[in-house]
C-alpha cells in the first residue's frame, strides 16, 4: 500500500516525535521515584521537627511540675503555663502523626501520656510525673530511629541522583541518536522515492517541450499526488497532440489555399490576360464587332470574379502590409455595396508593429472575415466596429455591432452557435487564443471578443 505524499513527507518527523516522546515518559517515570523519596524526606523533617518539639515541651512541663511540688500555694501562671505546654504537646503529635512515619501503638501510647498530662482533668503532680516518666523515654525513642532513617535516606538519595544522572544521560543520548538516525532513514527513503517520481515526470515533461510527444506513463490509479500530476501531464499531452495536429493541418490548408492563389496568379490569370489581350487585337482590326465586345466584357468580369476567389484563397494584402491593412482592405470591399452597414475600424499603434506569423496572421483574418460575415448576414445592424488593440500583453480582437443580436449562453459544453461559431472557436483554439460573446455596449447587438496572448508583446509566439 502506498502512502499519500503528505503522509510520506510527516513520516520522518513524526517517528522521531514519537521516540522523543517515549524518552519523556521514560524521564518523567524516573524523576517521579526521586519526587517520591524527597516527599519522604520532607516527612521525616516534619516529624523531627515534631518530636524535638514535644521534647522540648515535655522537659519545660517537667520544671513546672517540679516547681509546683516545691511551691506552698499553686501559682496562677504556673498553671497557665502547664496548660500551653500540653497544647504543645497535642500540636505536636497530631503533626506527627499525619506523616504516618510512626507505629500505631507508639502514638498510641504518646497520646495516652497526654491525656494524663491535661490539666482540665486535674492537676495530680505525681500523675504528671508518671507520664513525663512513660512519654520522655518515647521521644527520645522516635528520635533515635527518626535520626537513623534520615541518614540512611541521605546517603541513597545521594546514589539515586549520580546514578540517575548516569543512567537518563546515557539514555537520552542512545534515543537521541536513534531518533536522528530513524529520522535520517526515513527522510532520505522518502526522498528518494518521490525524486524518483518526479524525475519520471521532469523527463516526460522535458521531451514534450523538446517536441516529442510521448506522454509519461500514467498509473492506473490515483494513489497521491504525485499520480494526479502525471495523470493531468498524460492527459495535457493527449491535448496537446490533438491541437498541434490541428494547427498543422490549419498550416498545411492555408499553405494549399496560397499556393492555388499563386497558380491562379501565374497560370490561369496569365493565360485569361493573353487572351484578353488578343480580343483587344481583334477588336482593333474590326471595329464594331459586338461579339467580341461581349465577350471581353465578360472575360473582364471572370477575371475581377477569379481575383476575389484568389483573395479569398490568400489575400496579398496580408502577405505585403500586414493584418490591420488587410481587415480595412476587406472592410471596405465588404461595405462599398449599397445599403451595408456603416462601421468603423480601429487600430493601435503597438498592432502594425507586431510581427506576427504567417499562420497566426492567416487566422486571424480568417476570424475577422468570418466575424464581420455573420454581422452582415444575420444580425440586421446599422453600425458595427472592428478593433484592434494590445492590453495585459495580449492582443485584442473585437468585432462590435447593434444588430438583433443572439442567445450566447452555450446550449452544450463549448458550443455556442452554428457552425460559423465552431470554425471561429476551433481556429482561435489552433493558434492559442480565447474568443467569446456577450452583450453589445450599444443598446441592443452582440459583442465578439477574441484574446491571443503574446510571450512578447514586439514578437509573435
Amino acid at each position: 500500500m502506498r502512502l499519500a505524499l503528505k503522509h510520506q513527507i510527516i513520516m520522518a518527523p513524526a517517528a522521531v516525535l514519537c521516540l522523543m516522546t517515549l524518552l519523556l515518559g521514560f524521564l518523567q517515570f524516573t524523576y517521579w521515584d526521586i519526587s517520591v523519596k524527597r516527599q519522604k524526606a520532607k516527612d521525616l523533617r516534619t516529624a523531627f521537627v515534631a518530636l524535638a518539639e514535644a521534647d522540648m515541651a515535655t522537659q519545660r512541663m517537667h520544671g513546672v511540675v517540679g516547681f509546683l511540688a516545691q511551691a506552698q500555694f499553686p501559682d496562677p501562671r504556673a498553671l497557665e503555663q502547664i496548660a500551653n505546654l500540653h497544647r504543645h504537646l497535642e500540636v505536636s503529635i497530631d503533626r506527627l502523626q499525619e506523616t504516618g512515619l510512626m507505629a500505631t501503638p507508639s502514638i498510641s501510647r504518646m497520646r495516652q501520656s497526654i491525656v494524663d498530662l491535661n490539666p482540665e482533668h486535674g492537676i495530680q503532680l505525681d500523675q504528671f510525673n508518671q507520664a513525663l516518666k512513660v512519654l520522655h523515654p518515647l521521644i527520645m525513642e522516635q528520635l533515635s530511629k527518626l535520626n537513623e532513617q534520615r541518614d540512611d535516606l541521605s546517603v541513597l538519595h545521594r546514589e539515586d541522583i549520580d546514578t540517575l544522572v548516569a543512567e537518563t544521560t546515557f539514555v537520552s543520548i542512545l534515543v537521541l541518536g536513534v531518533a536522528i538516525l530513524v529520522g535520517i532513514l526515513l527522510s532520505l527513503a522518502f526522498a528518494r522515492h518521490i525524486l524518483r517520481r518526479i524525475q519520471v515526470l521532469s523527463d516526460g515533461a522535458a521531451r514534450i517541450t523538446a517536441g516529442d510527444f510521448s506522454p509519461p506513463p500514467a498509473p492506473d490509479k490515483v494513489r497521491d499526488e504525485l499520480d494526479g500530476l502525471a495523470v493531468s501531464i498524460n492527459q495535457m499531452t493527449d491535448q496537446l497532440i490533438r491541437v498541434v495536429a490541428a494547427e498543422k493541418l490549419l498550416e498545411g490548408a492555408e499553405e494549399e489555399r496560397r499556393r492555388i492563389a499563386m497558380d491562379i496568379h501565374d497560370q490561369t490569370l496569365a493565360d485569361l490576360a493573353a487572351v484578353k489581350r488578343k480580343l483587344e487585337h481583334m477588336r482593333q482590326e474590326a471595329p464594331g464587332n459586338e461579339d467580341v465586345t461581349k465577350i471581353e466584357v465578360d472575360l473582364q468580369r471572370a477575371m475581377t470574379n477569379l481575383r476575389v476567389v484568389m483573395d479569398n484563397l490568400h489575400p496579398q494584402t496580408l502577405d505585403i502590409l500586414g493584418l490591420p491593412a488587410a481587415t480595412e482592405s476587406f472592410l471596405e470591399k465588404t461595405c462599398e455595396a449599397p445599403n451595408s452597414p456603416e462601421y468603423h475600424f480601429l487600430v493601435d499603434d503597438e498592432v502594425e508593429a507586431l510581427k506576427l506569423s504567417r499562420l497566426t496572421q492567416v487566422t486571424l483574418y480568417r476570424i475577422i472575415v468570418e466575424a464581420v460575415n455573420n454581422v452582415m448576414r444575420h444580425a440586421h445592424a446599422s453600425q458595427f466596429e472592428v478593433g484592434m488593440g494590445l492590453r495585459s500583453g495580449s492582443l485584442v480582437i473585437t468585432v462590435e455591432d447593434n444588430g438583433r443580436g443572439f442567445d450566447t449562453a452555450p446550449r452544450l459544453p463549448d458550443q455556442v452557435g452554428g457552425r460559423g461559431l465552431h470554425n471561429i472557436r476551433e481556429r482561435a483554439r489552433a493558434i492559442g487564443a480565447e474568443v467569446n460573446w456577450r452583450s453589445s455596449r450599444f443598446s441592443s447587438g452582440t459583442r465578439f471578443e477574441l484574446v491571443l496572448p503574446l510571450k512578447d508583446p514586439k514578437l509573435s509566439g
